[in-house]
């Protein structure tokens, strides 16, 4: 790779900021598990805050990022961030740590559509599918440190030690980004006040790219499709884990933690199989398969069942993230990439918002494990159709 400093510089900044996520999502998940006595309602409630945040502010915020200096944009957001979960220990309520996550999700409702137009500026295209699986196994290696670290740092030093950290990384990040060049904004509109007419303008070059790209935008509502489903029944994991499997939470550290390893070692083969194996493969069967882990997961009845469903998720899932971003990088022009990402946040975010609810109200009155095996068997069905779009499209032509 000819920018490969540049490139290091990125992967440890968003890989260090990976870390103290992971670290702070196992500290807020028992805690508030612990606040609500293990309300699987209450638990879908933190899944939906993020896809509200990207609901309200995704319609408008990528007309920012295409006409901004994206990485003084991805620097000012982390800040923010890491500012605001500073305030996270001392909130006295649920309804308040709500409310601050809240804000926390806004300011990070600008940042990956960023950082999805930075990589691509930044990044030769011949490098990209590399590039993203490397960045995948990075957050992957957090995956696998994050909790068990976490565990260690709550045994230690309490949950609120652990918010602090990744107060941190967040500031460490912005630092790495700051020292990263700046990328070609849209020419001639830098200066340009964001207005409901070029709001409008906006979303017309959206509609009007996807309407042309009809493959394009198949495949990204199959893919989304299966990938929100996932997330959905993601915010029951905790409480199927501690409630139908009966198992401690430490046993709860240790299934997340072989998550990441089959994550890291899906990365890292699929960074070293980047040249030899299309992306269609990565997006496709990958995304499929992780799917059926996830069915499995909540088929299972044992700890080590499910340990074993989990590390294998985890490994597909690294190559379905990879080809996703790089079909993504290739499909929307350069110029438009902050806008297309942005909306499609937005649209994400309501569905996201619909299911998690809907899988937290249905799992309280007809059963946990009955209602996650429905969605994830869904989930399986959209899976196939991705790969069979995917694969059945003449490599030697564009899949848009």
């Amino acid at each position: 790779m000819k920018s490969w400093k540049h490139a290091a510089l990125l992967v440890g900044g968003l890989g260090f900021s990976h870390l103290g996520n992971w670290i702070y999502f196992v500290a807020i998940n028992i805690a508030l598990l612990e606040l609500t006595d293990g309300s699987a309602a209450a638990m879908a409630g933190l899944f939906v805050i993020r896809p509200i945040a990207l609901l309200l502010t995704n319609f408008w915020s990528g007309s920012i990022v295409d006409r901004t200096d994206v990485r003084k944009l991805m620097v000012l957001t982390d800040v923010v961030r890491g500012t605001l979960m500073l305030f996270i220990p001392f909130a006295s309520s649920v309804w308040l740590i709500f409310g601050l996550l809240f804000l926390i999700s806004l300011a990070g409702s600008f940042f990956g559509p960023s950082q999805s137009v930075y990589i691509t500026k930044l990044i030769p295209a011949e490098d990209r599918q590399r590039f993203n699986s490397i960045l995948g196994m990075s957050s992957s290696g957090a995956f696998l440190l994050g909790p068990a670290l976490s565990g260690l740092l709550i045994y230690r030093f309490g949950t609120d030690f652990s918010i602090y950290f990744n107060a941190a990384t967040f500031f460490v990040c912005a630092l790495m980004i700051s020292l990263l060049p700046a990328v070609p904004r849209l020419e001639g509109t830098a200066r340009e006040p964001v207005t409901l007419r070029m709001l409008r303008a906006d979303w017309g070059a959206v509609r009007s790219f996807v309407l042309t790209a009809p493959s394009f935008l198949a495949i990204y509502l199959l893919f989304q499709s299966a990938v929100i489903i996932g997330y959905s029944i993601d915010s029951q994991e905790l409480t199927y884990i501690k409630q139908h499997l009966k198992l401690s939470t430490e046993q709860y550290g240790f299934i997340v933690s072989v998550t990441g390893i089959g994550a890291l070692a899906g990365s890292f083969t699929a960074a070293l199989l980047a040249k030899r194996i299309s992306w269609r493969w990565y997006l496709g069967p990958a995304t499929l398969l992780t799917c059926i882990f996830y069915f499995l997961f909540y088929l299972s009845h044992t700890f080590f069942l499910a340990a074993a469903a989990f590390v294998l998720l985890g490994f597909f899932m690294s190559y379905a993230g990879a080809g996703y971003a790089t079909w993504f990088q290739k499909q929307v022009p350069a110029d438009k990439i902050g806008r297309v990402a942005s909306l499609a946040d937005a649209a994400q975010g309501a569905l996201q918002i619909g299911l998690t609810l809907a899988v937290g109200g249905l799992a309280d009155g007809l059963g946990l494990q009955a209602v996650c095996l429905f969605f994830s068997a869904a989930a399986i069905v959209l899976g196939l159709f991705l790969s069979i779009k995917v694969l059945g499209q003449n490599p030697s032509k564009p899949i848009a």
